[in-house]
């Protein structure tokens, strides 16, 4: 039985008697025409000049950051896998116009102009706004820990670091010692050997030495950034690789990471603004992230989300008279559903009432606590009477203290702001707002991981941030041709008619 198969259209092994295009072998509606379209957009004058017209000819800046952005948006960050795929996927040949570099070019492109994808950034975030896509109405700011290029293997704590130090420059003060013995009883000590090798064991030590003294260095300098004034915790880690990495994560899962946040807008969930941070934590992150948002677009949001890990007094300071602003409440600070008198559960701080004028907590059973003791950061202690706790209905559920001490709240200096957002996030019209949050800028992680970007290829803070708005960018383009794809956008630019979506 003769079922009619269909036939290839050419003798695959032949060539073919009349010129071809190879890119009419892709769809009209591929998304590669369409980014080369964005790519046109963007200006690389800034970069063009730190080129030389002597020797060899390189190649145009544009056409690197093309490929990386596009390789980006499609999942591909390996410099070795973008050369591969440019040799081998039509798009990618497209997109690089036939010529793709070698990886080492594109490897050390990326690590060399951190400054021009910062810039990069800015103008996809310009490209948005001025396609209507981003508007800064509603700005949700979140933050995520992704993995730097070093491992928690190679790495070393601040104790063992002054110990190896130490320790280090005793055996290399030793062996200077013992080479001069050596120098003068030469013949009788070596016989026939030459002579060399403690030269050659000092070398090494020394050598060791100075990458110890270096990390050491480093890591003080990073925590007197992060914590200044602060002695340094022996237990504090740095990492041999990229120092400037610290351990971060959760729930057993530690390694050597950074935390990159982004403002996402709510029209189209263009990231606007975006910064690195050293902090763990995201209790610093609001006022860099308002600078790198005026940054970029030149001005503040008119409301901005964020979750209760940003609840804290100095992002509340950074917010004053600047931004509408919803943070979420933490759990100790909000307000329960149970009253005291209808359920036998624990009182939180929300329980007690904080007066301004007084500087003063009132607690469920009208006893005063007044401030004890307050740091030079502005953390603050307040207690009440012990003989009033011990006859107080409410003593079993509110104090802890096995010496029987009064019950103590801790705050800062900044809790007349925290009062405020407490009260206002207990508004029903505010509780709306802030549920929009999770649908703004908590998918754009997701796509980014999704994605398949999990931690950095480069090392070091500065290069590091460099990549991340490689990343925001590349995001940002895949936005923007999405929306011209599904017909939200028909832009004055570009070659072709997109006749479908993707």
């Amino acid at each position: 039985m003769n079922i009619p198969f269909k036939k290839s259209p050419i003798e695959i092994d032949q060539a073919l008697l009349s010129p071809s295009n190879i890119f009419d072998l892709l769809p009209d509606s591929h998304e590669c025409f369409v980014y080369r379209d964005l790519f046109d957009q963007l200006n690389t004058s800034t970069i063009e000049g730190l080129y030389s017209d002597k020797g060899q000819h390189a190649y145009h800046p544009k056409l690197i950051v093309s490929i990386l952005i596009y390789s980006y948006s499609r999942g591909v960050f390996s410099s070795r896998e973008i050369e591969r795929r440019c040799h081998e996927d039509i798009s990618f040949m497209y997109i690089a116009q036939m010529g793709c570099p070698n990886f080492r070019v594109l490897s050390d492109f990326r690590k060399d102009h951190p400054e021009f994808f910062h810039e990069c950034f800015k103008q996809t975030v310009k490209l948005a706004m001025e396609l209507k896509l981003a508007s800064l109405g509603h700005i949700s700011l979140d933050g995520s820990k992704f993995k730097a290029s070093s491992s928690k293997h190679k790495a070393m704590s601040y104790k063992r670091l002054k110990e190896k130090e130490q320790q280090l420059t005793g055996e290399i003060e030793a062996l200077v010692a013992q080479a001069k013995r050596c120098d003068k009883e030469e013949d009788q000590a070596y016989q026939d050997k030459t002579g060399y090798e403690i030269p050659e064991d000092l070398k090494y030590k020394q050598e060791r030495l100075d990458k110890i003294k270096r990390a050491k260095k480093a890591l003080e300098q990073r925590e007197a950034l992060v914590n200044p004034g602060k002695e340094i915790d022996d237990k504090k880690q740095i990492s041999f690789a990229d120092t400037d990495a610290r351990i971060m994560g959760k729930k057993g899962d530690f390694d050597y990471r950074y935390n990159a946040q982004i403002s996402v807008d709510a029209d189209l969930q263009i990231i606007v603004g975006q910064h690195l941070s050293f902090n763990a934590n995201d209790k610093q992150e609001i006022l860099p992230a308002l600078e790198a948002l005026q940054a970029t677009t030149g001005r503040l949001p008119e409301k901005m989300t964020m979750d209760n890990g940003y609840m804290s007094g100095d992002n509340l300071q950074a917010l004053e008279g600047g931004v509408d602003a919803y943070i979420a409440t933490d759990k100790g600070e909000k307000q329960h559903l149970s009253p005291l008198d209808e359920s036998d559960r624990q009182l939180t701080k929300a329980d007690f009432t904080y007066h301004e004028e007084t500087n003063t907590f009132t607690c469920p059973g009208d006893q005063t606590l007044n401030l004890v003791s307050q740091s030079k950061d502005g953390d603050r202690v307040y207690q009440g009477n012990a003989e009033v706790c011990a006859n107080c209905p409410y003593q079993p559920r509110c104090c802890h203290s096995k010496k029987g001490e009064a019950r103590t709240i801790s705050t800062d200096d900044k809790e007349p702001l925290r009062q405020q957002m407490n009260a206002k996030m207990s508004k029903p019209e505010s509780k709306a707002i802030y549920s929009r949050r999770k649908t703004i800028v908590e998918p754009v992680f997701g796509q980014l991981k999704n994605s398949g970007f999990r931690g950095f290829s480069v090392r070091g803070k500065e290069k590091v941030a460099g990549e991340f708005s490689l990343v925001c960018a590349s995001h940002n383009f895949k936005k923007i041709a999405k929306a011209i794809f599904t017909g939200l956008i028909r832009p004055e630019f570009g070659q072709r008619v997109i006749s479908a979506a993707i």
